[in-house]
């Protein structure tokens, strides 16, 4: 029989709040985190708003350790980490024990880091350029770092799949609990807003010019960039059940897919990430209470994520519920999904969905009639999460009630 993977503890840092109970409670109040820029100068790239955590302090959740030989990435993960890892009750024994370990997703992970690196050993010759820095100059630092001011002796990896990378990681971490290779992991993603990552968005054409994307709308012109950590404490239901600690909630099912022809594809590809996903859970399309769309205000994107949707879901698609939490995040790209997860347990253990806000009229033949400005009451048992990332990747996950 497959072992069942639950979830035990979630920790999130992101722009509208410091904890995972406070991201569900600020994005059903409709709350923004998008504000102007103030990480690092736009040098006239005119006002742009952005999901910056601010303020920010580690050290109220990790105390006064060192934190020199880690960057922002590495300390936003180390924050969403601690709180997952409290949650659940993971004690330093308990972790030793069950070989606890990390799975990551990140699309650019320390990119500031590496640029500075670079620009201090080009500029000023290279003795200048800092062995700290040196140290998180890698995609997998920020896991690395996470693994070592936690104590976590198990799998370390890290995935980079663009805005799919946090689901992924959750779908990687099911997979090792499924199979017995592992017997509890830290799964999620990070990600930081950098003067680098901005620039190649805006240089792509993909930076919203109103003050805030709103998914699915006919007005929208592109997104806001965001950055955050959400991470969830996964482990084996038998193993949570003789520790006796709450379970949040399980993960069902998940599926992927990938095509990297972009355009009408890109719904396909979708598709065949929720069908994998419904199978893999055995349920249908009619056992789908809401959605957790990834919509960011992409103006082809999002038609194709909707189109994915549709079909994966058929008649279902005009009733069930849908929110895009991007509206008021942002896109934090590898983070993204997890902090999707983070908000849709708050959903399943309150029952209220979040809205869309600014959401006023939708295009022409608009699939997913069950969008909402406001937020809504929803009997929600199970919830699927969709990203379909802009490189091609297309990912499903469904969160169960327990």
């Amino acid at each position: 029989m497959r072992r069942r993977v639950v979830v035990t503890g979630a920790g999130a840092v992101s722009s509208v709040a410091d904890s995972a109970a406070g991201l569900h409670e600020a994005l059903k109040q409709g709350r923004s985190g998008l504000k102007p820029v103030e990480l690092f100068p736009l040098n006239g790239m005119g006002p742009r708003v952005a999901g910056e955590v601010r303020p920010f302090e580690p050290r109220e959740w990790l105390g006064e350790k060192n934190l020199r030989p880690v960057d922002r990435t590495a300390r936003l993960l180390l924050v969403a980490a601690q709180q997952a890892l409290d949650a659940a009750g993971w004690t330093l024994e308990l972790r030793a024990r069950e070989q606890a370990g990390l799975v990551l997703g990140t699309m650019y992970c320390s990119v500031r880091t590496i640029a500075e690196f670079d620009r201090r050993a080009v500029q000023a010759g290279p003795s200048h350029a800092s062995p700290l820095d040196f140290a998180n100059s890698v995609i997998n630092a920020a896991a690395g770092q996470a693994a070592i001011w936690h104590g976590l002796p198990g799998v370390n990896s890290t995935i980079s799949a663009g805005e799919a990378s946090g689901l992924l990681a959750l779908a990687t971490a099911t997979d090792l609990i499924r199979t017995g290779r592992s017997g509890a992991l830290l799964a999620g993603g990070v990600e930081e807003l950098c003067f680098e990552s901005f620039v190649s968005f805006l240089r792509a054409g993909r930076l919203a010019t109103q003050d805030r994307p709103i998914p699915f709308d006919a007005r929208r012109d592109g997104m806001a960039l965001g950055e955050g950590a959400a991470i969830l404490a996964l482990e084996e239901a038998g193993e949570a059940a003789r520790r006796g600690v709450p379970v949040l909630a399980e993960i069902l099912g998940h599926g992927t897919a990938f095509d990297p022809t972009g355009g009408a594809q890109a719904a396909e590809t979708l598709a065949r990430a929720v069908r994998l996903a419904l199978e893999d859970a055995g349920l249908g399309p009619g056992d789908v209470d809401a959605v957790s769309a990834g919509a960011n205000g992409g103006v082809e994107e999002d038609r194709e994520e909707a189109a994915g949707i549709a079909a994966a879901l058929g008649e279902r698609t005009g009733t069930v519920p849908v929110t895009a939490v991007k509206s008021m995040l942002g896109e934090a790209l590898g983070a993204s999904g997890a902090l999707q997860a983070v908000a849709a347990l708050g959903t399943l253990a309150d029952g209220v969905l979040p809205g869309i806000p600014g959401l006023q009229e939708m295009e022409e033949g608009f699939l997913l009639r069950g969008v909402s400005v406001e937020s809504r009451p929803v009997r929600a048992r199970r919830i699927l999460i969709t990203i379909s990332g802009h490189g091609g990747h297309g990912c499903a996950l469904i969160l169960g009630a327990v």
